[in-house]
């Protein structure tokens, strides 16, 4: 229980350790110089940057310099010479009064570290002053019966110098019935006193002239005089009689002007004139003379200006009272100045660090400031104060200097500007209070990268896009200011296909817009990652990057490509066979084509434009099979041709044609019979040009005017098609009408191919080569056909289109883009109905060429049947020696069949419309090319 009782005295313990060590460190860092006053300005007082441990340059780089509250500098620092010298005059009596020691304290403050060191100079007094009378005559007046040895008090002279140079004696002129006697009081003031030594005869000398003689001891020794007149009075025996010797009266400050302070009061019992009392002073200085008013019949003492307890807390002063007959009576007056709190705190920046770095460390002085109060006791002292939301503390410095700190680090982000009031409040009852408010600008660093709005960008580019066009915009922010905020955009470097990013795309540097440097394909690649970086121009900059994907949508710019029936060659060709026991449904050929767009602009469906017999033949709209539509009979032609259109489902659609060729005849034989009907028929128009051109040159005389007519006639009806073409079809009127074909509404032309057949034949093996097939694998602008003169058919001559009706097909799916996983397959290769539902799933382009290569190693082999087998694609033996591998480009990003579940691998069943299990003329007919 004793530790307890003993924490008090350990708090004071420590208290008074730390204001020990407070007071040392004070008095370590004070520095001391004298002066002597009445110097001329400039003169040296000392060397400062010797005593501070300074360098001259240091003087001004880490700004040395002189702080002082609410008073003229006295003092100023040469940065030159690194002196301490007078700033003008200084007079020690005006600074210090009759103070013994007259000091001076002022703070050197040095900005860089903010360490203050304490001034004191002393100013030495010198004798420039003599010592004054109040009064340059002065009147005595004596009672002639007043006995020897009465002593009278004279006036005191004033010597504001100090020390030696203050009034040291005094004189009085030789006389045979004065002499001087001179006291000493308490507080080491001369007092001089006039001494009767004789008596007094009014009628030997009624007046007496003395000169009274003030000096000092300085050097030169300086001094001055009064002149007294004494006057013998007739007999006046009683002298006046202050109640008080000394009256004291404490008055506050704030006092009004004219109030009563108090009274004076002397008691003369004679009667008469000398019995009326006068009151004057007898004893008062120079500044307080104005202060005050004495009446001189009653000694009331009231204020005639206000009074300040700064500048004088306590007023000494002698009243005397003096009858009629010339006796006087003196007593003293003490007037206390109570201080109240009439004076508000006094703020005075001394430095102001503005703007200071975002990035200063904690405990960083932002301001240096002085909280004086000119009040006494409590209402002197100052209190500080900052609002409790900024990021700043204050700390008692030195004495009444007070620094403002930092309390954690800045972030000009958040805020750029403070605005902070100090506020200093005195302990007086009531308190007052100044603020000032300090405005502290943050200066930025660069802290902050620059930021996008997003982590990643997806941009989507339709191909086939111009040269040098924008493409898209990226923006990153950067919160800091000036230059640190300024963003430089570059795109980074990287090689995409072997040739690098910035020959695909260029990024401006101030505005962050992409540009396409290249016309993009889609077929070529389907995305370009890049990454975009932006740096500011800080130093050090600072940089963020961002991934940008540049998606490349596809555009129907690629026109279906038939891979079966194969291109034709000079050499060869191929002809399809159909039994002529056929059953409806049989399957005779199929169309394989594909398309290297993607999504709808690849989804491929299959009509038949044009047939030598129309409703023979039909053709699956999503499938290309190429199917009997009815059961051969003996009177259809040995020779059959198709006329098959590819078209995709873009906008606008692209399409393709293929002409085939279909052998109608139940084995080789019957085709070699019947070989001359597969030589190309000649052209009715040809034979009848041939005819009018015989006819002509036989009777040209006859004939030519007939011709004339029936070529202008000709030349009419053409005239009259195309019209009804152009009416009907647009801008592909100027077309043939047997070239022309429309389905579903897409608008395609043909070129038709004919070809001669022959027969060959070696020592192990004969080869039938029959007509290459009619064939187009791609649209024809109409401005190449606008370049050839249209030729006139009848109109019988146009293309028949397919009996039966299209099967409407369903739209695709909207999501067409598809993973790796999911490749498009080839056209056809997907089991299902004809109903144009969207595929479900592909192949890749590497199962397309295993089963084609599958399908032409049986048909060399002669393993095949004719309807073909599982794997074959339903190709017969004698496709094999033209469909090779060669003929089927790489499409495994983009081949499949829209709308279809059916394989390219068709059972026999399925071929001609039955089982497998029943047997069909297929097999024989295969047996029969087994044996051949």
């Amino acid at each position: 229980m004793a530790a307890p009782k003993n924490r008090p005295h350990l708090g004071r313990l420590v208290l008074l350790c730390l204001f020990l060590r407070r007071m040392w460190e004070t008095r370590a860092n004070l520095i001391r110089y004298s002066v002597p006053e009445e110097t001329e300005k400039g003169y040296v007082v000392g060397n400062i940057s010797k005593d501070l441990g300074l360098q001259l340059r240091e003087l001004a780089e880490r700004g040395v310099r002189i702080v002082s509250r609410g008073r003229t500098q006295l003092f100023a620092l040469n940065l030159g010479s690194g002196s301490l010298v007078t700033a003008g005059r200084i007079d020690r009596e005006e600074l210090c009064a009759r103070s013994a020691l007259c000091l001076v304290n002022f703070k050197v403050l040095v900005e860089d570290g903010v360490q203050l060191y304490g001034i004191e100079i002393e100013v030495t007094d010198i004798n420039d002053n003599n010592p004054k009378f109040q009064a340059e005559n002065l009147e005595v007046k004596i009672n002639e019966i007043t006995a020897p040895g009465t002593r009278y008090p004279l006036p005191e002279a004033v010597d504001p110098d100090v020390g030696l140079n203050a009034l040291q004696n005094y004189q009085l002129s030789p006389n045979h019935h004065f002499s001087l006697d001179v006291q000493t009081g308490d507080d080491g003031t001369i007092n001089p006193e006039l001494v009767l030594e004789r008596a007094l005869d009014r009628e030997e000398e009624a007046a007496h002239h003395l000169v009274l003689i003030a000096s000092d001891g300085g050097e030169p020794r300086r001094s001055s005089t009064v002149h007294i007149q004494v006057t013998v009075l007739d007999t006046n025996d009683n002298t006046p009689v202050f109640a008080q010797p000394i009256y004291r009266v404490t008055v506050p400050e704030n006092v009004p002007l004219g109030t009563r302070l108090l009274t004076v009061r002397a008691s003369d019992p004679d009667e008469g004139a000398h019995g009326e009392v006068a009151y004057k002073f007898w004893k008062i200085s120079e500044k307080q003379s104005p202060l005050f008013q004495l009446d001189e019949n009653t000694g009331e003492i009231s204020t005639a200006k206000s009074l300040d307890y700064e500048e004088c807390a306590f007023f000494e002063m002698a009243i005397q009272a003096e009858d009629g007959g010339g006796l006087k009576g003196w007593t003293k007056v003490h007037i206390s100045v109570e201080d109240v709190n009439d004076n508000r705190p006094e703020v005075i920046v001394t430095s102001l660090f503005s703007p200071v770095r975002e990035d200063a460390p904690q405990g960083t002085v932002i301001v240096l400031f002085n909280a004086h109060d000119g009040d006494s006791g409590k209402n002197g002292q100052v209190v500080c104060s900052i609002q409790e939301s900024l990021p700043f503390q204050l700390e008692k410095s030195v004495e009444d200097y007070y620094r403002l700190l930092t309390s954690q680090i800045l972030d000009r982000e958040k805020t750029s500007e403070y605005n902070i009031t100090v506020t200093a409040t005195d302990r007086g009852t009531p308190p007052l209070a100044t603020e000032i408010h300090i405005t502290l600008h943050v200066v930025d660093i660069n802290d902050n990268p620059p930021s996008f709005s997003q982590t990643s960008y997806s941009v989507y580019l339709p191909e086939n896009n111009l040269r040098g066009a924008s493409i898209f915009s990226v923006t990153a922010h950067d919160p800091d200011s000036n230059e640190n905020a300024r963003v430089i955009y570059s795109l980074a470097e990287d090689i995409i296909q072997g040739a690098p990013l910035s020959s695909y795309v260029s990024i401006n540097s101030n505005t962050g817009v992409l540009y396409a440097l290249r016309s993009f394909d889609y077929e070529q690649f389907r995305d370009l990652q890049m990454q975009v970086r932006a740096k500011d121009s800080g130093d050090p900059p600072l940089s963020s990057n961002v991934s940008v994907t540049l998606f490349v949508l596809d555009q129907n710019d690629n026109a279906p490509e038939i891979l079966y029936p194969t291109h034709p060659t000079e050499v060869s060709t191929s002809v399809e066979l159909a039994p002529r026991s056929a059953e409806p449904g049989y399957l005779v050929t199929k169309v394989v084509a594909v398309d290297r767009d993607s999504g709808q602009n690849a989804w491929l469906s299959y009509h038949l434009l044009k047939a030598s017999e129309p409703g023979l033949f039909a053709v699956g709209l999503n499938t290309g099979e190429v199917r009997t539509a009815r059961a051969l009979m003996d009177r259809d032609a040995l020779k059959q041709s198709l006329v098959v259109a590819v078209q995709d489902h873009g906008q606008p659609p692209l399409s393709a044609t293929v002409t085939l060729t279909v052998a109608v005849a139940d084995s080789i034989p019957d085709v070699l019979a019947d070989l001359e009907s597969f030589k190309p028929s000649t052209n009715p128009e040809d034979s009848g040009l041939t005819l009018y051109l015989v006819v002509a040159v036989a009777a040209v005389s006859c004939i030519f005017l007939a011709f004339v007519i029936v070529l202008l006639a000709l030349r009419l009806r053409c005239w009259h098609t195309s019209r009804l073409l152009q009416a009907s079809g647009g801008g592909l009127a100027s077309q043939p009408a047997s070239h022309f074909v429309g389905v579903d509404g897409v608008q395609a032309f043909l070129q038709t191919y004919s070809h001669e057949v022959s027969l060959t034949a070696d020592s192990r093996k004969s080869h039938l080569i029959f007509p290459q097939p009619n064939y187009a694998d791609m649209l024809i602008s109409q401005e190449s056909f606008e370049k050839n003169e249209p030729s006139c058919v009848s109109e019988d001559s146009k293309f028949p289109i397919e009996d039966t009706p299209l099967v409407p097909q369903a739209p695709p799916n909207t999501d067409w883009r598809f993973s790796q996983a999911q490749r498009p397959g080839t056209s056809g290769s997907q089991n299902g109905d004809e109903t144009g539902t969207w595929p479900n799933n592909q192949f890749d382009t590497e199962m397309l060429q295993a089963m084609i290569l599958a399908s032409a190693s049986e048909a060399a082999d002669g393993s095949s049947t004719l309807g073909g087998g599982a794997g074959t694609m339903g190709l017969s033996a004698r496709y094999g020696p033209q469909f090779t591998l060669q003929h089927v480009p790489d499409y495994r990003q983009n081949v499949y069949i829209p709308g279809s579940n059916a394989t390219l691998t068709n059972a026999a069943g399925k071929r001609d419309g039955k089982a497998p299990a029943s047997g069909n003329g297929n097999k024989k007919k295969s047996g029969k090319k087994e044996k051949k």
